[in-house]
Protein backbone atom coordinates (compact mmCIF):
# COMPACT_ATOMS: atom_id res chain seq x y z
CA UNK A 1 0.00 0.00 0.00
CA UNK A 2 3.16 2.43 0.94
CA UNK A 3 4.46 1.84 -2.28
CA UNK A 4 0.79 2.56 -3.98
CA UNK A 5 0.63 5.99 -1.96
CA UNK A 6 4.49 6.70 -3.47
CA UNK A 7 3.18 5.90 -6.85
CA UNK A 8 0.20 8.33 -6.58
CA UNK A 9 2.02 10.89 -5.40
CA UNK A 10 4.55 10.85 -8.10
CA UNK A 11 1.82 11.01 -10.46
CA UNK A 12 -0.33 13.49 -8.65
CA UNK A 13 3.20 15.83 -8.98
CA UNK A 14 3.79 15.06 -12.56
CA UNK A 15 -0.12 15.96 -13.87
CA UNK A 16 0.30 19.45 -11.47
CA UNK A 17 3.86 19.77 -13.25
CA UNK A 18 1.97 19.34 -16.37
CA UNK A 19 -0.70 22.10 -15.64
CA UNK A 20 1.86 24.03 -14.60
CA UNK A 21 3.54 24.25 -17.69
CA UNK A 22 0.59 24.52 -20.19
CA UNK A 23 -0.25 27.45 -18.35
CA UNK A 24 2.85 29.02 -18.09
CA UNK A 25 3.12 28.34 -22.13
CA UNK A 26 -0.50 29.97 -22.50
CA UNK A 27 0.81 32.90 -20.66
CA UNK A 28 3.53 33.07 -23.16
CA UNK A 29 1.82 32.73 -26.02
CA UNK A 30 -0.96 35.14 -24.56
CA UNK A 31 1.74 37.76 -24.02
CA UNK A 32 3.24 37.24 -27.83
CA UNK A 33 -0.05 37.09 -29.80
CA UNK A 34 -0.65 40.88 -27.46
CA UNK A 35 2.81 42.11 -28.82
CA UNK A 36 1.99 40.90 -32.28
CA UNK A 37 -0.96 42.83 -32.40
CA UNK A 38 0.21 45.98 -30.80
CA UNK A 39 3.05 45.74 -33.25
CA UNK A 40 0.30 44.79 -36.11
CA UNK A 41 -1.85 48.04 -34.63
CA UNK A 42 0.92 50.27 -34.91
CA UNK A 43 2.51 49.12 -38.32
CA UNK A 44 -0.84 49.84 -39.58
CA UNK A 45 -0.98 53.14 -37.98
CA UNK A 46 2.28 54.30 -39.43
CA UNK A 47 1.06 53.40 -42.52
CA UNK A 48 -1.86 54.83 -42.51
CA UNK A 49 0.12 58.13 -41.38
CA UNK A 50 2.65 57.63 -44.49
CA UNK A 51 -0.48 56.73 -46.84
CA UNK A 52 -1.81 60.28 -45.82
CA UNK A 53 1.22 62.53 -45.61
CA UNK A 54 1.87 61.38 -49.55
CA UNK A 55 -1.21 62.22 -50.51
CA UNK A 56 -0.76 65.67 -49.12
CA UNK A 57 2.09 66.26 -50.79
CA UNK A 58 0.95 65.33 -54.21
CA UNK A 59 -2.24 67.10 -53.83
CA UNK A 60 -0.28 69.89 -53.00
CA UNK A 61 2.32 69.48 -55.89
CA UNK A 62 -0.63 68.93 -58.36
CA UNK A 63 -2.59 71.59 -57.19
CA UNK A 64 0.34 74.47 -57.59
CA UNK A 65 1.11 72.88 -61.08
CA UNK A 66 -2.44 73.31 -62.11
CA UNK A 67 -2.57 76.83 -61.04
CA UNK A 68 0.58 78.20 -62.86
CA UNK A 69 0.21 76.31 -66.01
CA UNK A 70 -3.47 77.10 -66.34
CA UNK A 71 -1.89 80.69 -65.57
CA UNK A 72 -0.05 80.24 -68.17
CA UNK A 73 -2.33 79.28 -70.72
CA UNK A 74 -4.91 81.66 -70.19
CA UNK A 75 -2.24 84.44 -70.27
CA UNK A 76 -1.30 83.44 -73.84
CA UNK A 77 -5.14 82.75 -74.64
CA UNK A 78 -4.92 79.15 -75.46
CA UNK A 79 -8.07 78.34 -72.77
CA UNK A 80 -10.78 81.09 -72.59
CA UNK A 81 -13.58 81.47 -69.34
CA UNK A 82 -16.34 83.07 -70.93
CA UNK A 83 -17.88 86.09 -68.41
CA UNK A 84 -21.08 84.06 -67.98
CA UNK A 85 -19.07 81.61 -66.05
CA UNK A 86 -16.58 83.70 -64.65
CA UNK A 87 -19.61 84.84 -62.90
CA UNK A 88 -20.95 81.45 -61.59
CA UNK A 89 -19.68 79.43 -59.11
CA UNK A 90 -16.67 78.36 -61.17
CA UNK A 91 -15.60 81.96 -60.76
CA UNK A 92 -11.61 82.68 -61.39
CA UNK A 93 -11.48 78.76 -62.06
CA UNK A 94 -11.08 77.81 -58.59
CA UNK A 95 -11.81 74.44 -58.70
CA UNK A 96 -8.52 73.58 -60.96
CA UNK A 97 -6.00 73.47 -58.70
CA UNK A 98 -8.25 71.23 -56.05
CA UNK A 99 -9.51 68.99 -58.60
CA UNK A 100 -6.15 68.58 -60.23
CA UNK A 101 -4.20 67.74 -57.07
CA UNK A 102 -6.66 65.13 -56.19
CA UNK A 103 -6.24 63.93 -59.50
CA UNK A 104 -2.44 63.97 -58.96
CA UNK A 105 -2.66 62.41 -55.34
CA UNK A 106 -4.54 59.64 -57.09
CA UNK A 107 -2.25 58.64 -59.59
CA UNK A 108 0.72 59.12 -57.23
CA UNK A 109 -0.57 56.87 -54.90
CA UNK A 110 -1.53 54.26 -57.46
CA UNK A 111 1.91 53.91 -59.25
CA UNK A 112 3.53 52.48 -56.40
CA UNK A 113 0.78 50.11 -55.97
CA UNK A 114 0.89 48.84 -59.47
CA UNK A 115 4.78 48.57 -59.54
CA UNK A 116 4.09 46.31 -56.28
CA UNK A 117 1.20 44.89 -57.78
CA UNK A 118 3.27 43.70 -61.17
CA UNK A 119 6.52 43.28 -59.52
CA UNK A 120 8.38 45.34 -61.73
CA UNK A 121 11.52 46.53 -60.67
CA UNK A 122 12.76 50.12 -61.15
CA UNK A 123 15.52 50.47 -63.73
CA UNK A 124 17.07 53.28 -62.06
CA UNK A 125 18.06 54.55 -59.07
CA UNK A 126 15.49 57.15 -57.55
CA UNK A 127 16.46 59.93 -56.31
CA UNK A 128 15.04 63.38 -55.84
CA UNK A 129 17.66 65.47 -58.15
CA UNK A 130 15.59 62.73 -61.15
CA UNK A 131 11.88 63.48 -60.02
CA UNK A 132 13.28 67.41 -60.02
CA UNK A 133 14.25 67.12 -63.64
CA UNK A 134 11.45 65.24 -64.82
CA UNK A 135 9.08 68.41 -63.25
CA UNK A 136 11.25 70.47 -65.83
CA UNK A 137 10.65 69.02 -68.94
CA UNK A 138 6.92 68.36 -67.67
CA UNK A 139 6.55 72.24 -67.14
CA UNK A 140 8.85 72.91 -70.33
CA UNK A 141 6.38 70.64 -72.63
CA UNK A 142 3.84 72.68 -71.19
CA UNK A 143 5.29 76.09 -72.12
CA UNK A 144 6.12 74.64 -75.65
CA UNK A 145 2.19 74.15 -76.35
CA UNK A 146 1.92 77.86 -75.73
CA UNK A 147 5.17 78.94 -76.79
CA UNK A 148 5.81 77.26 -80.23
CA UNK A 149 4.29 78.99 -83.12
CA UNK A 150 3.11 76.17 -85.29
CA UNK A 151 0.08 76.54 -87.43
CA UNK A 152 -0.37 73.22 -88.27
CA UNK A 153 -2.13 71.99 -84.98
CA UNK A 154 -0.78 68.52 -86.03
CA UNK A 155 2.45 68.85 -86.23
CA UNK A 156 2.24 70.72 -82.76
CA UNK A 157 0.95 67.54 -81.03
CA UNK A 158 3.35 64.95 -82.84
CA UNK A 159 5.75 67.20 -81.66
CA UNK A 160 4.55 67.05 -77.97
CA UNK A 161 3.68 63.37 -78.35
CA UNK A 162 7.49 62.88 -79.21
CA UNK A 163 8.38 64.94 -76.21
CA UNK A 164 6.51 63.72 -73.75
CA UNK A 165 6.94 59.93 -74.57
CA UNK A 166 10.69 61.31 -74.21
CA UNK A 167 9.91 61.83 -70.95
CA UNK A 168 8.83 58.71 -70.28
CA UNK A 169 11.40 56.38 -71.59
CA UNK A 170 13.67 59.18 -69.40
CA UNK A 171 12.61 59.07 -66.37
CA UNK A 172 10.08 55.61 -66.19
CA UNK A 173 10.45 53.12 -68.84
CA UNK A 174 8.03 50.93 -66.94
CA UNK A 175 4.98 49.33 -68.26
CA UNK A 176 2.63 50.17 -65.20
CA UNK A 177 4.12 53.99 -65.88
CA UNK A 178 3.41 54.37 -69.43
CA UNK A 179 -0.39 52.14 -69.09
CA UNK A 180 -1.36 54.49 -66.03
CA UNK A 181 -0.30 57.24 -68.28
CA UNK A 182 -2.27 56.33 -71.30
CA UNK A 183 -5.71 56.17 -69.06
CA UNK A 184 -4.77 59.28 -67.43
CA UNK A 185 -4.60 60.94 -70.63
CA UNK A 186 -7.37 59.45 -72.09
CA UNK A 187 -9.63 60.01 -68.38
CA UNK A 188 -8.70 63.80 -68.86
CA UNK A 189 -8.96 64.66 -72.15
CA UNK A 190 -12.38 63.00 -71.40
CA UNK A 191 -13.92 65.04 -68.80
CA UNK A 192 -11.94 68.03 -70.63
CA UNK A 193 -14.05 67.53 -73.51
CA UNK A 194 -17.43 67.18 -70.96
CA UNK A 195 -16.63 70.44 -69.65
CA UNK A 196 -15.62 72.51 -72.76
CA UNK A 197 -18.94 70.99 -74.17
CA UNK A 198 -21.45 72.36 -70.90
CA UNK A 199 -19.52 75.98 -71.37
CA UNK A 200 -17.12 75.76 -68.23
CA UNK A 201 -14.41 76.90 -70.20
CA UNK A 202 -13.14 76.63 -74.10
CA UNK A 203 -9.78 76.25 -76.31
CA UNK A 204 -8.98 78.82 -79.07
CA UNK A 205 -9.00 76.44 -82.49
CA UNK A 206 -10.21 73.05 -81.19
CA UNK A 207 -9.20 70.49 -83.39
CA UNK A 208 -9.89 67.68 -81.26
CA UNK A 209 -13.70 67.53 -81.17
CA UNK A 210 -13.99 70.25 -78.22
CA UNK A 211 -10.18 70.82 -77.95
CA UNK A 212 -7.02 70.80 -78.77
CA UNK A 213 -5.28 67.66 -79.80
CA UNK A 214 -2.37 68.00 -78.23
CA UNK A 215 -4.11 68.34 -74.71
CA UNK A 216 -3.64 64.14 -74.40
CA UNK A 217 0.06 64.23 -74.53
CA UNK A 218 0.18 67.34 -71.48
CA UNK A 219 -1.51 65.10 -69.46
CA UNK A 220 0.05 61.71 -70.53
CA UNK A 221 3.28 63.56 -69.42
CA UNK A 222 1.88 64.63 -66.28
CA UNK A 223 0.78 61.50 -64.71
CA UNK A 224 3.83 60.09 -65.83
CA UNK A 225 5.99 63.13 -63.80
CA UNK A 226 3.59 62.89 -60.76
CA UNK A 227 4.13 59.12 -60.89
CA UNK A 228 7.85 59.93 -60.46
CA UNK A 229 7.11 62.13 -57.72
CA UNK A 230 4.65 59.08 -56.24
CA UNK A 231 7.21 56.10 -56.36
CA UNK A 232 9.98 58.74 -54.78
CA UNK A 233 7.76 59.46 -51.67
CA UNK A 234 6.89 55.59 -51.52
CA UNK A 235 10.38 54.69 -51.35
CA UNK A 236 11.15 57.82 -48.66
CA UNK A 237 8.12 56.42 -46.81
CA UNK A 238 9.65 52.31 -47.34
CA UNK A 239 13.16 53.48 -45.97
CA UNK A 240 11.60 55.29 -42.54
CA UNK A 241 9.81 52.54 -41.95
CA UNK A 242 12.39 50.36 -41.95
CA UNK A 243 14.59 52.49 -39.58
CA UNK A 244 11.43 52.62 -36.99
Amino acid sequence: MPRLEDHCACTSKHISGAKWFIHKAEEMMSIITSMLSQAYGSLHDIRTANLIRRGLVLFTVGAILALVLNLLQIQRNVTLFPEEVMTTLFSSAWWIPPCCGTGAAVVGLLYPCLDSHLGEPHKFKREWASVMRCMAVFVGINHASVKLDIDNNIQLSLTLAALSLGLWWTFDRSRSGFGLGITTAFLATVISQVLVYNGVYQYTSPDFLYVRSWLPCIFFSGGVTVGNIGRQLAMGGVEKLHND
